[in-house]
């Protein structure tokens, strides 16, 4: 298996967020460093302490960490979970914090791009959501939506994730 140099992992304060480290541990085989940046919002719900113990992972939270420097480095961003405030900033090219700013600049360079929306069914039902992907996949974004697990509307599967990567 070929991995990425460096892959980002953007997570943001929908529900599903307290999966990051899931998502990480999954994504870590397919990248030599993988760096995590939080919303402000995902920090509620997850520690980046609990991130930042993931054997490979750098959490960032900030332009002037290290990991970032002298530039933050080019690479494939997945943005797992994406809440519904997250997605449509995204869409609209706000970039308020970290995790947004680097996705923007990501699909700017036109890096691959995988939006995991996390919706419940009634904020997937609002406009701005489907006008929203909408916006992201005319940009190239690969965007993949939220899945009914039984109970209603989360996070798809980690699978769809992995599968949205490109080979290395």
């Amino acid at each position: 298996m070929s991995s990425y140099p460096n892959l980002y992992l953007l997570v943001s304060g929908a529900v599903t967020a307290w999966r990051a480290g899931e998502i990480a541990g999954a994504l870590r085989p397919y990248a030599e460093r993988l760096i995590i940046v939080q919303t402000p919002g995902s920090r509620q719900i997850v520690s980046p302490l609990t991130l930042s113990r993931i054997l490979g992972c750098c959490v960032v939270d900030a332009y002037l960490d290290q990991a970032l420097q002298p530039r933050a480095p080019i690479a494939p961003v997945v943005f797992a979970p994406c809440s519904f405030n997250s997605l449509n900033k995204l869409a609209q090219g706000c970039a308020d914090n970290l995790a947004l700013s680097i996705c923007a600049e990501m699909i700017g360079l036109r890096q691959t791009v995988i939006v995991a929306v996390s919706l419940n069914e009634r904020l997937w039902a609002h406009p701005a959501a489907r006008a929203s992907v909408a916006t992201l996949r005319g940009w190239g974004a690969h965007v993949i939506e939220p899945s009914y697990d039984g109970t209603g509307l989360t996070l798809g599967p980690i699978s769809a994730i992995i599968a949205a990567l490109p080979p290395a």
